[in-house]
């Protein structure tokens, strides 16, 4: 950022002796004896380093509609409170501050978006939200009044109805995005779905020497997961309207992130509240006799909504990578317990035996997708409490 500065204080010689109408304002942000002192002096070359960071930046200045923008703008191309110094500025929402005036004041103001309807979206996405756990209901009381082909029939109905549910609830709402989600985390997601529903009873029939036949599925944790789209949207709503307001308040970055922090960590600890009443509510339902594995939905739970928070915001690599690693390693585990059959080979499933002789099949994807969810919510302690990640709504940075 020290290059920025000093190519920026050598560009700007040029432009203050062009225009000395332009060297004697501040912003409303800045500390106005030290910015005329260098701004405003009487030397009409007067050195003008903040024109030349708007110069620098003049896409994001003349787009912006607050100051806030230019704040979050500037901060995640590398500019902190102690580069702001440079420009004698307390901190980046003072330079942010003096920027978006002299934007407003030396040329037409950017027209403004059009404010976000919030009443009537917020009746379609909380509508939208409900409705992959109301498919999921009426696909498991499906399943539970057919059998044989009906029930087959039953089963990919109600899959393609759900995830046709998600994707609905999904594209509208806090959890929205216009970043683009790849092939890859897509795949690992539905494969750690998929666990969750067959994973747990396919390991235990593979470690008592089966499987023999078909397996019950285990749909009260699945369901419990699709009913827990509802409170993911609306705490991700409430995490998204509190960042903005704490944005509003602050006067520094690191500010800003020491406010964030507790909030972010609040939101999720309702989420898991909320995950764990679904949880026990749906093992209170009747159900079958495949495996309940309420820790394990738990931590995928927690493990998705923090992938999506991390996503809506254009952190995508991380959530990749830690839903690849979860979902190796759940593959691994089923392989290595299939493999321990091949002669000579039986040691490979030696660790995934001793975690399910010690606490069930269900400790493997309870380990695994919280491990994973651990992971990602301390990148994400680091990552959404930036100014950044909250520039615009949804989090468009």
């Amino acid at each position: 950022m020290s290059e920025l500065v000093r190519d920026g204080s050598g560009g700007a010689r040029g432009e203050a002796g062009g225009d000395p109408g332009n060297d004697s304002g501040s912003g409303p942000g800045s500390h106005s004896g030290g910015a005329r002192t260098s701004l405003g002096g009487g030397r009409r070359g007067a050195v003008d380093p903040v024109k030349a960071l708007m110069h620098r930046h003049r896409e994001l200045c003349e787009r912006a509609v607050d100051p806030l923008e230019i704040a979050a703008g500037l901060e995640a191309h590398g500019v902190t409170d102690r580069t702001a110094a440079r420009f004698r500025h307390r901190d980046v929402f003072s330079l942010a501050e003096e920027m978006y005036a002299r934007v407003a004041r030396d040329s037409e103001p950017a027209p403004r978006p059009a404010a976000p309807e919030h009443s009537g979206v917020r009746a379609d996405w909380a509508v939208l939200s409900l409705l992959p756990g109301a498919l999921c209901a009426a696909t498991v009381a499906g399943l539970r009044l057919t059998e044989g082909q009906p029930r087959l029939a039953v089963a990919a109905g109600g899959t393609l109805a759900v995830t046709l549910g998600l994707r609905a609830a999904l594209r509208r709402g806090p959890l929205s995005t216009t970043h683009r989600t790849t092939r890859g985390t897509l795949a690992w997601t539905c494969w750690l779905i998929a666990y969750a529903l067959l994973g747990d009873g396919l390991l235990s029939v593979g470690i008592e020497g089966g499987p023999d036949g078909p397996w019950p599925p285990a749909t009260a944790p699945v369901l419990a997961l699709a009913l827990a789209c509802a409170p993911a949207v609306w705490c991700a709503h409430l995490f998204t309207a509190g960042a903005r307001r704490k944005l509003t308040v602050s006067r520094g970055l690191e500010e800003f992130a020491v406010s964030v922090r507790p909030l972010l960590l609040g939101v999720f600890a309702l989420f898991l509240c909320a995950l764990g009443a679904l949880l026990a509510l749906c093992r209170e339902a009747p159900s079958e006799s495949g495996a309940y594995n309420g820790p394990g939905a738990g931590a995928l739970g927690a493990l998705l909504l923090l992938a999506r928070l991390l996503t809506t915001r254009g952190f995508t690599h991380a959530p990749a990578v830690v839903l690849g690693a979860a979902g190796a390693a759940e593959v691994t585990a089923l392989t290595t317990v299939f493999a321990a059959r091949l002669p000579g080979c039986s040691f490979v499933a030696t660790p995934v035996e001793t975690v399910a002789d010690a606490w069930g099949p269900g400790a493997v994807p309870a380990l695994v997708c919280g491990a994973a969810a651990l992971v990602l919510l301390i990148h994400a302690t680091r990552t959404l409490t930036r100014a950044s990640a909250h520039a615009a709504p949804g989090g468009t940075p």
